[in-house]
């Protein structure tokens, strides 16, 4: 049989791309086998890149991209962002009319075509060392498509330095010295180098410090994460901890290498776990996955966890988040859909039901699962407390609170974690880019009797962590019970499960932010029990928090936009504080001194500005966006949230006042705890910074049994 040759493509300039630049690529494919009229040539994109859409339409506008051919024809371009299969889904169909192109006759795109106008073709804003224009060609107009031996590819190289950001431990003792790093970011969150590892002799006096350092090139600077200082070794040590993401072997960019490699020495993390879909897992990948888990463990250093992440359909199950605590850990897939032949050496779990049955049976590699909201979103009416330990609050993907509330009104004793499920290979610090992230990428922060695989996942069991939304922030939880006729004081913190018959409880809370502390909501399960703030009423000052947050629904179509803006009618603006407008071609826009204007988008979490106002409490306050018009005095603001619900899944806008100055970073209080109903009372905290960052501690269950 004659093999068709496919023919060939190239890509100039040939050359190293800032990401998140607007550039000009000319991509010229030059036919093998003619090409009979409809037939195509399509070049596929990676699912996950999250350059501007080619257009043909406007010359004048960015991504405008233009088609030629040498052939007797005419070339129809047409971009369909679903049209190949996963994980090269992003796919541009040339379709070849009214003629052919014939053996040696090209096709040429110039992608970013600047001759009418436009600013050119926006690049992904992440890096990557290889960026492929997957080729392939149709040339019996068949639709069978036929890829070209070597597609042609370039890399993503990271831009100027814009930020600084500081990492510090979260804990060392009184006179030890320790290393802290200043890192270097890009306006897309890409480091633009290593680390710069700095030495600090350490503080005489216990308490709670942070450092400061300055780059010297660039007088970029930044303050670090709380560090506390103790004078006696704590049993227990914060370690923080990125459980969840992927590499180009699945959906992700770069190597499996690569992602462990960063979580390490970019992301700065103290535990790193990969999870790639499992029905894109080979038999081969699964064991390499293994490997380089365990070649990158040093207890001491790095914890690291082998796993993958159980991809079901919801009403099977949905997202579940699997891990080993050691090598060896078989792979129980919900389908083999991408796999070469589509089977696999072990049995698949067809629903979460059928995981746990699976992963409970492997009880020598210690398996356990965290719920995990995605493009899928985890059906925790199936559940195993055995091996699923926490529900992940928060991601790249977004804020899920419903999903926590859900396991409590089903009665589970679960942690709170955070991950970035990120596929961008920057655990630890996964920016949302230009693309249907809408946010940063969580941590967790694992509280662990010490740095290695048996510490780390003994915490986890005990539900000893706390779930952020990427701040490195401190936060202790503990309560206190006093049994009825014993002096003796217990002391129990966030996992734990207490029985008690008094109502002698105290809880004790200590919080110390990355930013300014807003104020500590104090829950138990569902119910909110009292808000605490570092602030009151009579602190309030010229400063008005505007937010608006929340999701479409729980799946994949959660994204909300709130494209709009507010305007003041008798009052000015004097400042304007963006927070999370993570996009930075897409600023919070001031108008004269009365009018801002956004676009914002949210996927279950906040987004929203503070004003600073030339007078406190005068004049009218009018927000207009996609979802809703609202309108209030500013005088009627006040402490307490007034809320506008929007619809959808915990939609709403939100405007309350502020201190002048605040200067709370650490906040801590003690809390009678009364009124607790017979059975567990989850008692956990939520804590929001000023910045928009938030953080929750995993329940201590208090068990009332009188």
């Amino acid at each position: 049989m004659q093999k068709i040759d496919p023919g060939k493509a190239t890509v100039q300039p040939n050359q190293p791309i800032v990401a998140g630049a607007f550039t000009t690529i000319t991509y010229t494919y030059t036919a093998g086998h003619p090409i009979d009229d409809s037939g195509y040539v399509k070049i596929a994109f990676r699912t996950i890149s999250d350059f501007g859409a080619p257009q043909f339409d406007n010359p004048e506008s960015p991504n405008f991209c233009s088609a030629s051919t040498t052939g007797v024809c005419r070339i129809e371009p047409r971009w369909d962002p679903k049209g190949h299969t996963r994980p090269w889904s992003q796919a541009l169909f040339l379709m070849v009319r009214g003629g052919f192109l014939d053996r040696g006759e090209k096709i040429s795109v110039v992608f970013g075509d600047t001759s009418e106008g436009s600013p050119g073709w926006q690049m992904q804003t992440f890096c990557v060392k290889r960026f492929e224009f997957k080729t392939l060609t149709d040339p019996i107009a068949t639709y069978e498509f036929k890829e070209i031996p070597s597609s042609p590819s370039m890399r993503i190289v990271p831009g100027k330095p814009i930020q600084a950001v500081c990492i510090a431990p979260s804990q060392v003792m009184v006179n030890e010295p320790f290393t802290y790093f200043l890192k270097l970011e890009d306006r897309w969150g890409n480091p633009t180098d290593k680390p710069q590892e700095r030495n600090h002799p350490g503080w005489e006096i216990e308490g709670c410090q942070t450092v400061y350092a300055v780059d010297e090139k660039t007088n970029l600077s930044a303050r670090s994460n709380p560090i506390e200082v103790l004078t006696q070794a704590a049993s227990l040590h914060p370690y923080w901890a990125d459980f969840h993401g992927q590499t180009e072997e699945t959906i992700g960019s770069n190597s499996i290498e690569d992602y462990f490699t960063f979580g390490r020495d970019y992301g700065l993390l103290d535990i790193l776990a990969h999870q790639g879909n499992d029905f894109q897992i080979t038999d081969e990948f699964w064991e390499q996955i293994n490997q380089v888990a365990k070649d990158f463990y040093k207890p001491g250093v790095f914890v690291t966890f082998p796993g993958y992440e159980w991809s079901g359909n919801t009403p099977l199950g949905g997202d579940r988040n699997v891990y080993f605590a050691s090598e060896g850990g078989k792979i129980t897939r919900s389908s083999t859909d991408l796999l070469p032949g589509k089977t696999a050496a072990d049995k698949n779990s067809p629903t979460a039901a059928h995981l746990f049955e699976n992963l409970t049976s492997q009880k020598e590699s210690r398996p356990f699962v965290f719920a995990h909201v995605g493009g899928r979103y985890a059906d925790i009416r199936m559940h195993d407390p055995a091996v699923e330990l926490a529900v992940e609050v928060h991601s790249a993907w977004g804020t899920f609170e419903w999903l926590v509330e859900e396991a409590f009104q089903r009665g589970y004793r679960i942690g709170i974690c955070a991950n970035s499920d990120g596929h961008k290979c920057r655990p630890g610090a996964s920016y949302p880019g230009a693309s249907s992230f809408g946010s940063l990428g969580g941590l967790t922060c694992v509280l662990a009797s010490g740095l290695d695989r048996e510490s780390v996942f003994e915490a986890l069991y005990k539900r000893h962590f706390y779930a952020t939304t990427g701040n490195r922030c401190v936060m202790e939880v503990k309560l206190l019970v006093e049994e009825d006729g014993n002096t003796e004081i217990n002391a129990y913190i966030m996992g734990d499960v207490v029985e008690v018959d008094t109502d002698r409880l105290h809880l004790l809370v200590r919080v110390v932010g990355s930013a300014l502390i807003e104020r500590v909501e104090v829950r138990n399960g569902l119910r909110v029990i009292t808000t605490m703030r570092p602030y009151g009423a009579d602190d309030l000052g010229r400063r008005v928090k505007i937010v608006w947050s929340g999701a479409e629904v729980r799946g994949r179509d959660r994204m909300v936009r709130w494209d709009g803006g507010l305007r003041v009618q008798g009052n000015s603006i004097m400042d304007a504080v963006p927070i999370n407008f993570w996009n930075p071609d897409q600023p919070l826009e001031m108008i004269g001194d009365r009018e801002l204007a956004w676009k914002s988008v949210t996927t279950g979490g906040v987004s929203g500005v503070i004003l600073t106002l030339e007078i406190a409490k005068s004049g009218t306050l009018e927000i207009d966006t996609l979802q809703q018009y609202v309108e209030c005095e500013i005088a009627s603001l006040g402490l307490e949230p007034k809320v506008w619900g929007c619809g959808g899944l915990q939609k709403e806008i939100q405007a309350y006042r502020l201190p002048d100055r605040q200067e709370s970073h650490e906040f801590s209080f003690n809390l009678p705890l009364t009124a607790l109903h017979m059975g567990d009372n989850p008692i956990y905290i939520c804590m929001r910074q000023e910045d928009g960052h938030m953080a929750w501690s995993s329940p201590v269950y208090v068990v009332q049994r009188t």
